[in-house]
């Protein structure tokens, strides 16, 4: 690796484009969870399919690593530069190229976020579902699946990405899927980018799946004295067919921090937090059939509401959970874990982890979209303490090992980054490596983003 001649070569073409302050490239070496300060050599900051092109080729040449960023809300050190090299920062690319309302899609860079597209949508009745909580830059979302609070209803990226330009290791340019609804021509190459976290190329357009704005929306909150209650009251509503559009969990421990966080009243128990789409009356007719169920599993009343004021404080509370749980223990870090389980496996899966979660010196509230099977684990420690650090590492690897003996997955949504890898060999076997080859064919010399998800 010749990382100062690649430097000067970048600097020499991308000019102000590229940064070697070092608050820039503290800020490109952070991670939302635990992992520690890992700075790249330089941040490149592209505005343009072709700077992108020319930066590959020349970290190519050099044999210099390229890793991806987008907002840098990714939870298992995805961003991080672990062996060196040139973060390529895509929050410059960040335009809405255009919209065909008419075909429900949309093409878009990168840096575009969520909530920047849906802001852009507003006039067209339509919208992009796929809400992780965090602002996220859509190139970032694709590369890890993301998915979130409505992928019950609307699916995760997987669902929703038709079609991305990408660069790959050697420069060259691909385009993969199209704007047909379906198709049956070879390997589905959208799908295999789709959640590879940057280790087989970077994202330069995406092209998205849209849908209809709902005509009316009512959203509710209902208690529970047992988790396993909660859980067999979402099983229900599935299987009885109520189109839920966001169904999540949290636990009691989750509710007192809302309550410090945010001056709420929750009673201090499991809950489950809901929203229906369709027209004024479907959404009041599954409201009140969802009602019925939560009482016919011992729920303590559901409250419902169609006032966008209300729904809005509702998930707004729900999207904060992160931060009110980590001020529930000032002064420490969160290891945030996520696995994901069949729904009737569900309950099973809470409880024991709750049970081990307590038997431990640490806190750990959970929350999560159950509507999937997907639960988070927020697990607080001080950073510089190693038992605390030891006990939760342990956690972690006794929640996925309680996962894959549940016919689940290490990680519904975070990805694997660094924090899962070690899981990947126990839940795909051979396939692992079955990946690592794909991986070495489009990136011999192994410089996207190194170090992350395979062997």
């Amino acid at each position: 690796m010749n990382i100062a001649q690649a430097l000067d070569d970048l600097a020499l073409f991308l000019g102000d484009g590229l940064s070697r302050s070092k608050s820039d490239l503290d800020l490109h070496g952070r991670s939302e969870s635990h992992f520690p300060l890992t700075p790249p050599d330089a941040v490149a900051y592209p505005r343009s399919e072709a700077q992108v092109q020319r930066i590959v080729q020349i970290c190519a040449a050099h044999q210099v690593p390229v890793i991806g960023w987008g907002a840098g809300t990714s939870l298992e050190g995805h961003g991080l530069a672990v062996q060196g090299g040139v973060v390529v920062d895509f929050t410059q690319m960040n335009k809405v190229l255009e919209m065909r309302p008419s075909d429900l899609d949309v093409t878009v860079q990168p840096g575009v976020t969520r909530e920047a597209l849906n802001q852009e949508l507003r006039a067209t009745g339509l919208f992009f579902p796929v809400d992780p909580g965090a602002n996220a830059t859509l190139g970032g979302m694709a590369m890890t699946r993301a998915s979130g609070t409505t992928t019950v209803r609307y699916g995760s990226m997987r669902d929703n990405v038709m079609g991305l330009r990408v660069v790959l290791a050697n420069g060259q340019i691909i385009e993969t899927g199209s704007r047909a609804r379906k198709s049956a021509s070879g390997y589905d190459l959208t799908a295999l980018f789709v959640g590879s976290e940057g280790t087989l190329g970077l994202v330069t357009e995406l092209t998205l799946r849209l849908h209809g704005v709902p005509e009316a929306t009512s959203a509710g909150i209902c208690a529970f004295e047992r988790v396993g209650d909660a859980v067999n009251a979402v099983i229900d509503t599935i299987q009885m067919g109520i189109p839920m559009a966001r169904i999540e969990f949290v636990c009691a421990d989750t509710a007192r921090a809302f309550n410090a966080y945010a001056g709420t009243d929750m009673p201090e128990c499991p809950h489950l937090l809901v929203e229906f789409h369709g027209s004024a009356d479907s959404v009041a007719e599954q409201s009140q059939r969802f009602a019925e169920i939560v009482q016919d599993h011992h729920g303590l009343g559901f409250q419902w509401s169609t006032k966008e004021e209300e729904r809005r404080a509702l998930w707004a509370m729900r999207h904060n959970g992160y931060y009110a749980i980590l001020a529930s223990r000032p002064g420490t870090r969160a290891i945030v874990t996520d696995i994901c389980v069949p729904i009737s496996r569900l309950a099973t899966a809470i409880e024991e982890t709750q049970y081990d979660i307590k038997g431990s010196t640490i806190s750990g509230p959970i929350l999560g979209h159950v509507g999937d099977g997907n639960f988070h684990a927020i697990l607080l420690v001080d950073p510089d303490n190693p038992a605390e650090m030891a006990e939760a590492d342990a956690l972690c690897k006794r929640m996925v090992t309680r996962a894959l003996g549940l016919q689940g997955t290490a990680t519904g949504e975070h990805g694997v980054g660094l924090g899962k890898r070690f899981a990947m060999e126990a839940e795909h076997g051979a396939g692992w490596h079955v990946m690592a080859s794909l991986k070495a064919a489009l990136d011999p010399q192994n410089l996207m983003n190194p170090g992350k998800m395979l062997p």
